[in-house]
């Protein structure tokens, strides 16, 4: 398992940045992001911090931590300065929390994030077919969740991304140990939407060749 979205109590999650990796490698996983919520005013304190400590634990530990962002619920207008920012900070991992059915998300952030270059843009249950598309092509992976608040249009998405041949990986939005799925609990909601086993192994893939870029 590879886990690419998670948020410690640097931003609104309940664990200690090395407790919830180590959480995490006790069920399977081999690579895992820690990706805070981040805005202009929080960015140039939390990101150092989870960078230093991903730099502590891969020189211990079999599981790879990775050093991200979630920058969440800032003006559009901001987004594609922050995600330059969190890259020249040595964040490996940019998602942008996209536009949610469960979260009053400005409009015109899911297209903002996709134009800036993020890496995966964060459960975008409310995204157009045009802004799908353009993830395709700009190589932006949209997210599936297995989060219960936001997984509710994972079948949409995956419908939208199948006929435009976008990218999609699945996270689970960990905010404690509990958020944190299990490869069984995974597959349960991929086939849960109807998908069938290669597009399940694709969305796999796409997460390891994710931390493969990382590693390189």
């Amino acid at each position: 398992m590879i886990g690419l979205h998670a948020h410690t109590l640097f931003s609104d999650g309940a664990l200690l940045p090395s407790e919830l990796v180590r959480r995490a490698e006790a069920k399977g996983y081999e690579a895992f992001a820690l990706t805070d919520h981040v805005d202009s005013s929080n960015i140039d304190f939390v990101l150092p911090r989870i960078v230093k400590v991903c730099k502590v634990l891969n020189r211990s530990w079999a599981i790879r931590s990775i050093p991200g962002v979630e920058i969440t619920h800032v003006p559009v207008e901001e987004i594609g300065r922050l995600v330059k920012f969190a890259r020249k900070n040595g964040a490996k991992v940019v998602l942008v929390h996209g536009e949610t059915v469960s979260e009053p998300v400005l409009k015109g952030t899911n297209r903002a994030g996709i134009e800036a270059g993020c890496d995966i843009l964060a459960h975008p249950g409310v995204i157009s077919m045009d802004d799908v598309r353009l993830a395709k092509k700009r190589g932006v992976c949209l997210e599936l969740t297995t989060r219960k608040n936001h997984a509710s249009t994972n079948k949409r998405l995956y419908k939208l991304a199948k006929l435009a041949g976008a990218k999609l990986v699945l996270n689970t939005d960990a905010h404690d140990e509990s958020d944190v799925a299990t490869y069984a609990q995974a597959l349960k909601v991929l086939k849960g939407i109807g998908m069938r086993r290669l597009d399940i192994e694709e969305v796999f893939e796409n997460s390891r060749q994710l931390v493969k870029r990382v590693k390189g």
